[in-house]
């Protein structure tokens, strides 16, 4: 089973009515799917794969000093019988660092800030188009996520960029590439490596693999469409399985609402149970931080209660 692979390019032409379809499905079915042929030139994303590398190369006497290495190497050290050794699951094997509009980023490699820049610039519009196709889906006016998402256009939506490596690791039975979870934001925009996998989606019970795919751009739903949604689009868990070969390269985009925008089901007026509550997405976000790898479903009671 493979998650949907969907051809962006077709809304504009004779088959708009199809790939409307096949968005509307990868959202209410999958909450994960791949899209082609979306308008971000593939000499950019060659760029954005060549400055991260090397960024990661000037990171990596870093990440051998880091917590996750450290833990394991002590673990190791303790020479205890092999089925006795806990499993380090409270960690993730994974190099990580974020860029936002107003924070530093690395000077180096030199064009490392450019190209981010420029890709940021393009992901930003694929995120705005992806959410129109939502809107229109879910029977909504034409910008209402986004409108949601800024207040009203009051604030900012939040968008931010998450620059993860996860590097071979010696002990798979031992550590996560990155625990089981769902995303407490919008709409996540993923570049990942197109070699290496780990990537891997719950779908009725099952961990499936996010295929790799050269120069696809991976869309997931994060809680906050699910509540506007009012449970028609689910976020999705999904994890990264560490591996021993290989260092997976993952650029996440997060289009978030402002902190101070209120959320609330944007259901048409025909649909009148609400099924989430109504809460401000920084308080969410207070609930989250402290609950990320665990059920989602008391988040949304905490919020509401609060």
């Amino acid at each position: 089973m493979a998650i949907p692979v969907i051809d962006f390019s077709k809304l504009d032409g004779k088959e708009r009515a199809q790939t409307m379809a096949q968005i509307a499905n990868g959202c209410q079915e999958w909450g994960f799917f791949q899209l082609v042929n979306h308008g971000i030139p593939v000499e950019l994303l060659e760029r954005v794969k060549k400055v991260s590398s090397e960024c990661y190369k000037l990171r990596e006497e870093a990440f051998k000093k880091s917590n996750p290495i450290q833990l394991l190497n002590k673990l190791e050290d303790q020479k205890v019988e092999e089925d006795a050794i806990k499993r380090l699951d409270d960690v993730d094997w994974e190099d990580v660092f974020f860029l936002q509009d107003d924070n530093e980023w690395p000077s180096n490699p030199p064009e490392f800030k450019e190209t981010m820049k420029e890709y940021r610039r393009e992901l930003k519009k694929l995120a705005e188009k992806v959410m129109e196709v939502m809107d229109e889906n879910l029977g909504l006016e034409k910008g209402c996520i986004k409108n949601v998402f800024s207040g009203n256009g009051e604030h900012e939506p939040f968008f931010g960029t998450k620059v993860s490596h996860y590097p071979p690791c010696p002990r798979l039975d031992l550590v996560n590439g990155l625990r089981a979870h769902t995303d407490a934001g919008g709409v996540i925009l993923l570049f990942q490596d197109d070699q290496v996998g780990g990537l891997q989606i719950l779908k009725d019970g099952q961990w499936i693999d996010v295929q790799p795919m050269a120069n696809a751009i991976v869309i997931n739903t994060g809680d906050q469409i699910e509540v506007l949604s009012n449970g028609r689009y689910k976020s999705v868990w999904h994890r990264v399985l560490a591996t021993s070969n290989g260092n997976r390269r993952s650029i996440a985009s997060f289009y978030n609402p402002s902190l101070k925008a209120t959320i609330a089901p944007a259901t048409p007026k025909e649909e009148v149970h609400v099924l989430y509550p109504k809460f401000v997405f920084g308080d969410y976000m207070d609930v989250y931080v402290k609950q990320k790898f665990l059920p989602k479903e008391p988040r949304f009671k905490a919020v509401a209660a609060g």
